[in-house]
């Protein structure tokens, strides 16, 4: 009994530690430094909507985004500072995955490797930032369609490739119907500290949340559909990272303006993102 009770209290302490205020600190200036990317590829994408023939040269990408930082002045300290908050977030993710969720059946199993995903995603996404800012150009700011095109490339290679990639792109694809569902059905009010907010912020958040966040899940399941294509046509070249997928919008009926569309979606998440950052449940 007493074995039981001290393993219960040394499990809260850890649990106090990991929740603590220095992991909570890293989890919002995560969001912060997420947010940055966000605006910056959307502005990115934006200005290809409407670029001449050459004027649409620049990646509407992680990568695009880091270039864009670098080339402005102290924009190297941006970078270190944006590559550490981002460790702050991979660090926030993996305290949720060995101490729970915020949050009602914040310890089921789900959710906990969710959080273990996420954190595995934001550490790689933290490393190509900070190599990028230790002078790495070929880390984290190479175009995501050539990296898209090389890994289907090696994968399609291999015995049973097709079914690899394709369902991958599937799995990319429902990722991004479910990540446009939950947005469209403000999903995200559990997750924030509503009631602090004022109803002009309140409105501010649902339209930031739900245009952003289908946005953002639109553009990943359209690039699951691409890598899908790649796996039926067994052509690599089928597969698109985030630019060539944003771009694909342009040659719609819809032309230029669905890709302005999607682009300031991106541009709002990347607001909704800093808003997460002042109100979120961590």
């Amino acid at each position: 009994m007493n074995i039981s009770a001290t393993a219960r209290k040394s499990h809260g302490k850890a649990r106090r530690a990991g929740n603590g205020s220095t992991v909570e600190a890293g989890g919002r200036a995560g969001f912060v430094a997420r947010g940055v990317i966000y605006v910056l590829v959307g502005v990115l994408a934006l200005r290809i909507a409407f670029a001449d023939s050459g004027g649409g040269k620049k990646q509407a990408d992680r990568g695009g985004a880091l270039s864009e930082i670098a080339q402005k002045p102290f924009g190297s300290v941006l970078l270190w500072v944006l590559g550490i908050a981002l460790v702050g977030m991979a660090l926030w993710r993996l305290s949720e995955a060995a101490f729970g969720v915020t949050g009602p059946d914040g310890q089921k199993a789900s959710k906990r490797l969710a959080s273990a995903g996420r954190a595995v995603f934001y550490g790689f996404v933290s490393y190509s930032v900070l190599m990028f800012a230790a002078g790495d150009k070929g880390s984290g700011s190479g175009s995501s369609d050539a990296r898209s095109q090389d890994v289907t490339a090696k994968v399609l290679d291999m015995p049973g490739g097709r079914w690899l990639v394709g369902a991958a792109g599937a799995a990319v694809a429902g990722a991004g119907l479910y990540i446009a569902g939950r947005a469209a059905l403000r999903k995200f009010h559990k997750h924030l500290r509503m009631g602090e907010m004022s109803p002009g912020q309140r409105r501010g958040v649902d339209i930031t949340g739900v245009f952003g966040g289908v946005s953002r899940g639109v553009l990943f399941a359209v690039a699951g559909g691409f890598a899908v294509a790649a796996a039926v046509k067994a052509r690599s070249g089928e597969a698109k990272g985030m630019d060539d997928t944003l771009r694909s919008f342009s040659s719609t009926p819809a032309g230029p303006w669905l890709l302005a569309l999607v682009a300031v979606g991106l541009a709002a998440f990347g607001l909704f993102s800093w808003a997460n950052a002042r109100w979120r449940r961590i």
